[in-house]
């Protein structure tokens, strides 16, 4: 019997599941997938809102304000990678710098320090901003961050301090009522007392399986490119368009390793896995990119990709408990990966009896970053362990030891796919041509496994077949 289950490992359940490791309960996170960080966490835009932009007095505010002032704290305590950027979003006529003066009194609303800026400005501090830009709204306290690492983090510290994880388990039935919930999955029959639903796009079915259906989750689909690092001041903030009814529009930005990612588009669609991209769509988000810089180079395109947001018909997060013990925690669309911890933080206020806990560290072991090293910090590091003078990925220049170490920790990457979601082998401009050989060996040697059962992501996607032509990447 568990306390407490929680059903998805994005970084909505992960946060919960962070804070629920404070406390003296027994707590399991139930991913059907083979990895944290496999849906909308994955595949996303990686930024930290300001908080200007959602609608005053809805829980997206709410919560988005409340979670921007976290993530200092957060991530110093995980080592995740993350830096407060700013963010402008951009005019390019008369009719978008209206909306800008409608969002600066949206942002007074819900608190957050914005500023307007002429097109001198704007000029001045983005050099290579569109030309056709008249006016900006500046909003200095938005960030950036790796969005996978700290998914892993999260669900690491939360290991490290007690919960139970399990991956491949999809959940069949949900039955039973408060004090002794009874989840029916692919891998085990769970008993628990308090039930967590954070099952992102599928959070509609997940309570439709014990409660009276309320609400109604579709997907919408986002689609960006992503450039090489080629140029670490080509563009410093966040670059938005002005807002419309499908969101926040496509952006220019950079991310915490000065790639470039440009999107997304906004569509929904039927299939709650639908990730592909499309050639019109992506030719769509070029043209829109255009009203922020006059001339991106995708040349350097070294890959695209797709994600999906849970988008709910009572067009807010849903955050309740329909019924005693069930918590829905679905409807996270942006600001949601902003949002997590200040969520994670009320969440836990469902759950009753709890005691904190006096051993909760909410600390990880930091990560060796061997780029980030001086010459003399990595001559000792190698000497200590030559693992790490062994350089696997040229393009992202990650060594052995770096593998080693996010495959042997708590939450420790088990698949081609979760070693680069760690560490980044494969992110680079040969999108692991090069190092993906030798990630399968490494995966294979320390996880004690033959190397034909060694996975790129999915279950199945085995990389190296005993038969000709036999391998699959998802």
């Amino acid at each position: 019997m568990y306390d407490v289950i929680i059903i998805g490992a994005g970084v909505i359940g992960a946060s919960i599941a962070r804070e629920l490791s404070k406390y003296t309960l027994k707590v399991l996170v139930i991913e059907k997938e083979n990895d944290v960080c496999e849906g909308t966490t994955s595949a996303n835009s990686a930024i930290i809102h300001s908080g200007y932009d959602p609608e005053p007095n809805t829980k997206k505010a709410y919560y988005n304000v409340l979670g921007n002032k976290m993530y200092d704290k957060i991530c110093q305590e995980l080592d995740v990678s993350f830096r407060r950027n700013g963010s402008i979003t951009i005019a390019v006529d008369d009719e978008e710098a209206k909306i800008l003066d409608e969002l600066v009194e949206r942002a007074r609303l819900n608190n957050v320090e914005v500023k307007i800026l002429n097109q001198q400005e704007l000029q001045e501090i983005e050099p290579n901003i569109t030309k056709k830009a008249i006016k900006g709204l500046l909003a200095p306290t938005a960030g950036i961050i790796n969005p996978f690492e700290l998914n892993v983090a999260l669900m690491e510290n939360a290991m490290d301090n007690g919960v139970e994880l399990s991956l491949n388990d999809k959940v069949l039935k949900i039955s039973g009522e408060f004090g002794n919930y009874q989840v029916n999955t692919t891998k085990s029959v769970y008993h628990s007392k308090y039930l967590i639903n954070a099952s992102g796009v599928f959070g509609d079915e997940i309570n439709d399986t014990i409660n009276k259906s309320y609400f109604e989750i579709k997907a919408r689909k986002g689609e960006y490119f992503v450039l090489d690092h080629f140029d670490n001041d080509f563009i410093k903030h966040t670059l938005f368009n002005v807002p419309s009814s499908k969101g926040k529009g496509v952006i220019v930005a950079p991310t915490t390793s000065y790639n470039y990612i440009v999107g997304p588009s906004s569509e929904f669609v039927d299939s709650k896995d639908d990730v592909s991209t499309d050639y019109i769509t992506l030719n769509q988000i070029k043209k829109s990119a255009t009203n922020l810089v006059d001339n991106i180079d995708y040349s350097k395109q070294i890959r695209q990709f797709a994600g999906l947001r849970a988008v709910s018909s009572t067009k807010d997060f849903v955050i309740d408990s329909p019924k005693k013990g069930f918590i829905n925690v679905t409807g996270i669309q942006s600001p949601g990966l902003t949002a997590a911890p200040a969520i994670a933080i009320d969440v836990a206020k469902f759950i009753e009896e709890k005691e904190l806990k006096v051993t909760y560290n909410p600390r990880r072991k930091p990560i060796v970053r061997m780029k980030n090293l001086s010459l003399e910090e990595r001559n000792a590091l190698v000497k200590q362990d030559p693992r790490y003078g062994n350089i696997i990925c040229r393009c992202e220049k990650i060594s052995e030891g770096e593998i080693v170490d996010a495959i042997n920790r708590n939450c420790g990457a088990t698949t081609v796919k979760g070693v680069k979601k760690r560490v980044r082998p494969g992110f680079g401009k040969c999108q692991g041509g090069f190092c993906e050989v030798s990630v399968v060996n490494i995966l294979s040697r320390e996880l004690n496994k033959n190397i034909l059962d060694i996975e790129y992501g999915k279950k199945g996607s085995n990389v190296v077949s005993n038969k000709m032509g036999g391998a699959s990447n998802d």
